[in-house]
């Protein structure tokens, strides 16, 4: 039996104000709020509150026979609970249904996968027990940012205890190979790899309502009938995009929610069936190993990283930004944790891409910059002055090495202090428990010495009534 498995990626970063050289020292907050407010909260009226009640009725009117799949960014979540709180309401009841997974990535949707492994793990559990308070499930399904993958990060995902990981279907790396299987990581064979049909994906996410397309106009009934005519051993179709695909990206006018509601009644004619990505990899085997020895992602032709690293600027303004990781994580300071988080977001990187013809076009599209330069520029600047506030708890005067010896040091500390206590609790409970006893023996010793009073005294009267 065919398989579809959906999945749809919830993203928006707190995008920056203009930020000047002037600023640097004097302005420490560096967010557009007027953006941020009206962005998220006309595409959430306009696409993610619709979708969801979409959805929730294909899961009603199917029987649960429909399942999807949601990866919701950290940053995304915040300003969610901020600006459209009724939006969590909404996914909560999605929830319910059983027929609903979250996926893990990392809480500021970042790149840190390619730089800073320790940085990427502490992102992932924060992402985790974000969506665990608010939604009460666990991620099991891993899914990076942009889907960036490769076998150095398919290590890093296993050894964090995930069984799956979500990526793209790239030619490269396929060759001959169809996206429509299971496979397994070669650097890490427990970790299994479902791959992203981006041909079928993207004719639901950019060619929808394109009336030049040659299979315009797209019906529940064609898209199904695409799907059942793979080979029979094609069991899996991995559809992943853009939540705002349904409602911004596809206006509800082009009656892309139509033809969502559709799907779950034309796939139960063909045969067809809904899984979650745990379902998916729990259920079906692996067909062999996939070697991905350079990182992939979903964006452009190339189908690499070089969508948000593939220029000097880029490059420098991530070196720079990784080079005091080591220095936030020590301090305390929630604002500045806050600022990292969101200064880590791709969404900086991909404004400053500099490249061409179709893939620069939606570049160009996405950025609230007019160049790549001013993209730059405008991060640079925000960057310095929150270097400076970094460096005045953690000033760049102390080598790396000699942070690191001091991080150990304090991590050596608090576990040592953490056993010291759990010591100190062991021996006040074993002190009770002997305090305890003593007093029961106590007791028990003064009553048997009641009682043999008592004796003595009824003896005495007995021998004088006798007398």
């Amino acid at each position: 039996m065919k398989t579809i498995c959906f999945y749809f990626q919830i993203h928006q970063p707190f995008r920056l104000k203009r930020y000047r050289f002037f600023d640097i020292g004097n302005d420490h907050y560096y967010y557009d709020d007027f953006s941020n407010d009206d962005i998220i909260t006309r595409i959430a009226h306009r696409s993610y509150l619709p979708a969801n009640e979409a959805l929730l009725e294909m899961i009603k009117s199917s029987n649960g026979r429909f399942k999807v799949a949601f990866s919701i960014s950290g940053v995304a979540l915040e300003q969610l609970e901020m600006y459209v709180p009724e939006f969590i309401d909404s996914m909560k009841e999605l929830a319910k249904t059983g027929c609903v997974e979250f996926l893990s990535e990392t809480y500021a949707h970042s790149l840190a996968s390619l730089k800073d492994p320790e940085e990427f793990r502490l992102q992932v559990k924060a992402h985790d027990d974000k969506i665990e308070s608010l939604f009460g499930q666990r991620p099991r399904v891993f899914r990076n940012t942009e889907l960036i993958y490769s076998d150095d990060i398919a290590s890093l995902i296993a050894s964090m205890g995930f069984k799956g990981v979500i990526t793209e279907g790239a030619k490269h790396i396929l060759g001959w190979k169809s996206p429509n299987y299971v496979y397994h990581s070669a650097s890490a064979s427990k970790l299994k790899l479902l791959l992203k049909n981006y041909k079928i994906s993207d004719d639901i996410s950019f060619r929808f309502s394109n009336y030049e397309w040659s299979e315009y106009p797209l019906t529940a009934d064609k898209f199904i009938g695409w799907i059942d005519q793979y080979p029979a051993e094609e069991q899996i179709v991995n559809l992943f995009m853009n939540y705002e695909t349904l409602g911004e990206l596809q206006s509800r006018e082009t009656g892309i929610f139509e033809f969502m509601k559709a799907l779950p009644r034309f796939a139960e004619e063909h045969g067809v069936g809904f899984c979650t990505p745990y379902e998916a990899i729990s259920k079906l085997k692996s067909v062999g190993a996939l070697s991905v020895p350079y990182p992939i992602s979903w964006a452009d032709e190339a189908r690499d990283t070089s969508a948000w690293l593939g220029n000097r600027l880029q490059n420098e303004a991530f070196d720079k930004l990784y080079s005091i990781a080591e220095r936030v994580r020590l301090c305390d300071d929630k604002r500045l944790k806050q600022d990292w988080n969101y200064l880590q977001a791709s969404d900086h990187f991909y404004y400053m891409c500099t490249k061409h013809l179709s893939d620069g076009a939606v570049h160009s599209h996405y950025s609230p910059y007019e160049t790549p330069y001013e993209a730059f520029t405008n991060y640079m600047n925000v960057l310095s002055d929150f270097i400076v506030r970094v460096e005045a708890q953690y000033p760049l005067s102390i080598e790396n090495e000699e942070l690191n010896a001091l991080l150990t040091t304090i991590r050596n500390q608090a576990a040592e202090i953490e056993m010291l206590q759990k010591e100190l609790k062991s021996a006040r409970t074993e002190k009770l428990s002997k305090k305890t006893a003593t007093k029961k023996d106590s007791a028990k010793k003064n009553e048997l010495q009641k009682a043999e009073n008592t004796k003595n005294v009824s003896a005495k009267k007995i021998t004088k009534k006798n007398d």
